[in-house]
């Protein structure tokens, strides 16, 4: 049966079978994080990419096997940083170009897909990916390319309801999965290189209606929104010019592009912000807040309560946006933040103090430290790019060379946390660049860096190693070097386990006490995505979205060439133990 509704809808019989006995998601079910089922992003609320599961263990990980594999098909094979949710039977899981497929969790039989029908003329940063959907009461929620909201019946791929976040003309985006948080619907924007305003906003989940919206440049107002729709004016970002000097926040970025993370216990949700635009950090002096930082906002009101920011006037591109990852460390409810700027920071999750910061990765030239009292970085003043105007001829300012690139010691792909070892098992990068600045100004829809870089390798041997931490200590337990860059993420188990995936195409299983390598399969492409496993029955399945791409290939520079052999894709792989 062929159905059309602003978009294609293909459904098949099995649908109506799995609608008999489905049931709602609830925000009870989501806090309760159920094993047995993949209900939120990152596996939880918490951010945390960790399973309690045991049925699959170290002892016995040797005998996965592949129980199916279902490829996405058509010309659409690149980017899928996708990671699936499973919710009764069933597995949601978005590919490239805004599409998303509803399939049956044990046989991989498709139940339905739709395609968003997106406009020419889209200006999405880096490249067309997609990283997931929201389950709530019936529906399966995703953001598009164009700066949409889609929300469809998870059981037909009906749509319920649609909204425009902003305008993709404008350079604005949507790829991160939404949050739900105390049934609220929680999202943010991408586009950052286009001089976008970032924001998060909340919406109900039922219906799309806005309850609240945050700007995340200081000398925005934000709102709260009446039942009828109508905006109220809530409260002013920060203090309008007090780190931006004149006009330079009307086009501020800030853009909280990878979505968040909430805690019941303190009721704020947790973001990380983009870099601020321009590049060229010579024309906006000052700390450019909420601009790479973790701000920490109050779920009800929409109020920012605290905020934390990680690099103060940056340069270089050190967006914030890594995965905010709540956990308990000595009784204290704490977040933990490896940031693209190279430092894994922990701040209290309650008040944002600063408990700890460490390098996570082993070449660092922006900063010495972090200082521990301030939360400020210890700079080196000689590794920010030149002022273009004092140029020899107001082209181009100075070349440095800083570590890490504006890649970043870790960018999209999620860190994982195991309360079991109580470590941080994180997939990090060691490259550099070449960067230098160049006068810019601001143009609707037009790319707002005014910098120029070349990405290079640091090190002959390998570019990514997944590390294991000790958060209290800073002291990195083990690492697996991977000759290519990761990009995917990582997930731990309970059942002394950690997956990751790598570029090569080879999904893995490590001891998570020791790193040693106990498992791996070859998918047949690169994979960006994040691991997720569940249960059903006696068996626990693990699963994994494949295809080469994300921002690697397309901003790598001299990286990107080394890994040009790399074959696209685009395919979801499940697998469990072998009877």
């Amino acid at each position: 049966m062929y159905k059309k509704l602003a978009g294609s809808i293909v459904g098949i019989t099995l649908a109506s079978a799995l609608a008999a006995h489905a049931t709602g998601v609830t925000e009870e079910m989501i806090e309760a994080n159920p094993s047995t089922e993949v209900i939120a992003a990152h596996m939880g609320q918490s951010t945390q990419q960790y399973s309690p599961l045991t049925i699959v263990n170290a002892k016995n990980v040797s005998k996965l096997v592949p129980a199916w594999s279902f490829s996405f098909g058509g010309e659409k094979q690149r980017g899928q940083e996708s990671q699936a949710v499973v919710h009764d039977g069933r597995m949601f899981v978005t590919g490239s170009y805004s599409r998303i497929f509803a399939l049956d969790a044990k046989t991989g039989e498709k139940l339905w897909k739709y395609e968003h029908k997106l406009p020419a003329g889209m200006m999405p940063c880096c490249d067309v990916v997609n990283r997931g959907a929201a389950l709530f009461d019936n529906l399966v929620i995703f953001a598009t390319l164009d700066a949409q909201l889609v929300a469809l019946d998870q059981a037909t791929g009906k749509i319920v309801w649609k909204d425009k976040i902003d305008d993709y003309a404008a350079g604005y985006s949507a790829t991160a999965a939404p949050l739900i948080a105390k049934g609220l619907l929680v999202t943010g924007v991408a586009g950052g290189e286009f001089g976008v305003v970032g924001r998060v906003e909340a919406r109900d989940p039922r219906t799309g209606k806005l309850v609240w919206s945050r700007p995340t440049v200081e000398g925005y107002m934000g709102y709260k929104y009446d039942q009828d729709g109508k905006a109220i004016e809530n409260e002013i970002s920060g203090t309008l010019n007090q780190t931006w000097v004149g006009d330079t926040w009307k086009n501020g970025g800030a853009a909280p592009w990878n979505g968040g993370s909430y805690d019941p216990k303190t009721n704020l949700v947790y973001f990380g912000t983009g870099n601020p635009g321009p590049w060229n950090s010579h024309l906006r002096p000052g700390d450019n807040l909420f601009s790479a930082s973790i701000v920490a906002i109050d779920v009800d009101s929409g109020k920012i309560v605290w905020h934390y920011q990680t690099t103060p006037h940056d340069g270089w591109d050190y967006d914030s946006m890594t995965e905010i990852v709540l956990f308990d460390m000595d009784g204290k409810r704490t977040t933990a933040h490896a940031d693209k700027n190279g430092f894994f920071y922990l701040n209290d999750a309650k008040t944002g103090k600063l408990e700890n910061a460490f390098p996570f990765v082993n070449k660092i030239t922006w900063a010495s430290s972090i200082d521990l009292k301030t939360g400020r970085p210890n700079w080196i003043e000689d590794n920010r790019p030149g002022d273009p105007t004092k140029g020899a001829d107001g082209a181009k300012g100075s070349v440095v060379f800083t570590a890490p690139s504006f890649l970043g010691g870790k960018n999209q792909q999620a860190m994982a946390y195991s309360p079991a070892t109580k470590l941080f098992y994180v997939p990090a990068n060691e490259w550099g660049m070449d960067i230098w600045n160049e006068p810019v100004s601001y143009k609707k829809g037009s790319a707002f860096l005014g910098a120029g870089f070349t990405i290079k390798p640091i090190y002959d041997d390998y570019i990514g190693a997944l590390r294991a931490f000790d958060p209290k200590t800073g002291k990195k337990v083990w690492e697996v070097k991977n000759k290519a860059p990761l990009w995917g993420g990582a997930m731990a188990t309970a059942g002394d386990l950690v997956f990751y995936g790598t570029p090569e195409g080879y999904l893995k299983a490590l001891d998570a006490k020791t790193g040693k390598e106990l498992w791996k399969f070859q998918v047949g492409t690169g994979i960006v995505a994040s691991p997720v496993t569940w249960k059903e029955g006696n068996e626990q399945y693990i699963a994994v979205v494949a295809g080469w791409g994300g921002a690697v290939p397309l901003w790598g520079g001299e990286v990107g060439k080394k890994v040009s052999y790399l074959e696209q894709g685009g395919s979801v792989w499940v697998f469990k133990l072998s009877k």
